[in-house]
């Protein structure tokens, strides 16, 4: 078994970097949106990410894992992985970049709320029912806003629609933790996940009317950007942080990620956010910092109790 060390600087500074490219990926879908849609976007980058991890998988001898006992439940998380990108796709034509980002990151709620009704070791502590409290309330608030003037009817539908996204990916960590993919190598479990956003997105995309294409510079910049970066090396780079590092030392750092998100779209995209959003933001994201660190808090506090104690014994 491999042993998991602290958290260090290194680690730190590759999840900033890491949370601000996870946080800033709808950006460059929605600004050449009018090149090609944004679900058609999530479909291509995804198959052309799955090939590259595909070879990752040869290349660490790692094909072996898959097999009848991974194959069902890898086709399962790729379908729900997949329904969470064109729900995020479509989501993205009637709602801001930062909404999406928001709702999308509302999923480890479900999936800490979920796997504490399923699994005992998972049981949530009374902390962690606080934070999924706050972030239900937050929710709440935040639809009970006004949005973007005349634009927030239309707003509203693809925020219900991210919230949808998120319930894909909280049922793709369950099914994940649940079953044989849980001792699966982690290329495989990505390859999975590409390949079903993959087959999903690029059949529903002429369904929903999402085909138009139109080659131009950014659209190429914004693809290479997309599958390079965000769908292959993020994700292969997080899984190999997780083999290094503590999981939920990691995930608690994830909070970053939908600062990130809201940031980069008031900035580069000059998204509007009403009071009711903001707010209800800022409660979604203390929720989800409660439910993610609730078991590092005891364990916190008895360290610095340690550290404390011998110098007020010498005082």
């Amino acid at each position: 078994m491999i042993e998991r060390k602290p958290i260090d600087a290194t680690a730190v500074a590759i999840m900033v970097v890491l949370c601000a490219i996870w946080g800033a990926q709808q950006v460059p879908i929605k600004l050449v949106a009018a090149a090609m849609s944004p679900i058609l976007q999530m479909g291509l980058r995804s198959g052309l990410a799955a090939l590259a991890t595909l070879c990752v998988i040869f290349w660490r001898g790692d094909a072996h894992a898959i097999n009848r006992h991974t194959v069902l439940p890898g086709l399962a998380i790729g379908a729900l992985f997949g329904t969470e990108f064109v729900m995020a796709g479509e989501a993205l034509r009637f709602t801001s970049a930062s909404h999406v980002t928001i709702y999308l990151y509302t999923a480890p709620i479900g999936a800490a709320l979920g796997l504490g009704l399923l699994r005992r070791d998972e049981r949530l502590q009374p902390a962690q029912w606080l934070g999924i409290a706050l972030a239900f309330g937050g929710v709440v608030l935040a639809f009970s806003g006004g949005g973007d003037g005349a634009h927030y009817p239309q707003m509203r539908l693809g925020d219900a629609l991210a919230l949808a996204g998120a319930c894909g990916w909280a049922c793709t960590s369950m099914v994940l933790r649940n079953s044989a993919m849980a001792n699966a190598p982690a290329s495989v479990a990505l390859f999975f996940q590409l390949s079903g956003a993959f087959v999903l997105c690029t059949m529903l995309a002429p369904v929903l009317g999402e085909t138009r294409v139109t080659v131009t510079t950014p659209l190429i910049a914004s693809l290479a950007f997309q599958v390079i970066v965000v769908a292959f090396a993020s994700y292969l780079c997080w899984y190999s942080l997780l083999r290094r590092y503590s999981a939920s030392r990691l995930g608690v750092l994830t909070f970053m990620t939908p600062m990130f998100g809201v940031a980069s779209g008031v900035v580069l995209l000059g998204d509007r956010l009403d009071a009711a959003f903001i707010g209800g933001a800022l409660l979604i994201l203390a929720g989800i910092l409660i439910v993610s660190s609730a078991g590092l808090l005891p364990a916190l506090a008895a360290r610095l109790f340690r550290r404390l104690r011998p110098a007020a014994l010498n005082s």
